[in-house]
Order: structure tokens, then C-alpha cells, then sequence
């Protein structure tokens, strides 16, 4: 894409030029991707998606590939190999969250009868909700509001309504690219 036709979040920096055009916003139909996203953009609160794309690669190896059902064997061990690891974003409160969020997903779809896509897409009713930002893009919505408090009634962490906006828009859920 040409510059003029990207969003200005990614303009300078190719690795997020790249992932503004080959991923964000592309619909994200796979648990795995949607649990990926989710630890991404729960790791990246307080700080810039440029700091967690260019660690994505070490959160992959750190957190075996996103695999949910894998962390649920994440040892003591593990855990403080992570917590040392230069790496990736060192966050103790925000790595116990992510462990914890792999065991409420695995059991996703017993509990709620779809898996954890599934029920996101149900979410927005099938289909993108299309944000068509024409300037700067709001931090929540009433939809991320909502899907906050249902998905921390589920038994989630670290999933604010900012969180989730920014994940609806990576996955998305939300069409934000810029009209032109």
C-alpha cells in the first residue's frame, strides 16, 4: 500500500507497516489467534503496539507459540525464565493473567458452548462493525465496554475496555482503518 493509504499509527517503522497491511483488521477466525491478540494487547496496556510487535516473536517462543492448552503445564521454572528474559515485556501481574486467561479458554467451550472466536464474532453479530475513523480513533466504545463485563463476568483478567477495543480492531472485529 502506498503510505497515503495506510493508516499514520504504522507509517515509519516497516515491521508495522507490515502488520498494518498483511494483519491488522484481517478477521481473526481461530482461537489461537484470537488468544494471541488478547495476550498481546493485555501486555501492551500502558504501553505502544511498535514496543509489543517488535517482541512478538519472543512472546511466541516464551509462551509456547499462544498455545493455551501448552501454558497450562507453564512451571515455576518457566515462569522465572520469563520474568528474566529481556526479551519480552516483564510483568509479573500481567503474565499470571495470561496464564490465567489460557485456563478460562481452554474450558471456553465446555462453558459456553462455541469456542472463544465463535463467540467474540456472535458478539458484534457475525460481521465487522465498521468504525470508519476518519481522524483519531476513540480508546473504547459501548461495544468494548460490554464485552469487558461480559467477558470478566466469564472469569477473564486484564481485559478492559480499552484492551478489548484495541483487540476488536486487531482481530477485526472493528473495521478502524482510516476512510481514505
Amino acid at each position: 500500500l502506498h503510505p497515503e493509504k495506510k493508516c499514520s499509527w504504522c507509517l515509519g517503522d516497516p515491521l508495522m507497516e507490515s502488520y498494518h497491511d498483511l494483519e491488522w483488521g484481517v478477521p481473526v477466525t481461530e482461537d489461537s489467534g484470537m488468544f494471541e491478540h488478547l495476550v498481546l494487547e493485555s501486555f501492551q496496556s500502558g504501553l505502544s503496539c511498535r514496543t509489543v510487535l517488535h517482541k512478538r516473536n519472543a512472546f511466541r517462543s516464551a509462551l509456547k507459540n499462544f498455545d493455551a492448552e501448552s501454558l497450562l503445564s507453564f512451571t515455576e521454572t518457566d515462569r522465572e525464565a520469563f520474568l528474566s528474559n529481556p526479551a519480552v515485556i516483564r510483568n509479573r501481574l500481567k503474565l499470571d493473567a495470561t496464564l490465567h486467561n489460557a485456563r478460562i479458554l481452554v474450558n471456553f467451550r465446555e462453558r459456553h458452548g462455541m469456542g472463544f472466536a465463535d463467540f467474540l464474532w456472535d458478539f458484534v453479530g457475525g460481521t465487522a462493525i465498521d468504525g470508519t475513523c476518519q481522524g483519531t480513533w476513540p480508546a473504547t466504545t459501548p461495544q468494548s465496554d460490554e464485552l469487558a463485563r461480559v467477558l470478566k463476568s466469564a472469569g477473564f483478567k486484564f481485559v478492559g475496555s480499552t484492551t478489548l477495543y484495541a483487540h476488536m480492531q486487531a482481530t477485526g472485529l472493528v473495521n478502524d482503518h482510516h476512510v481514505t
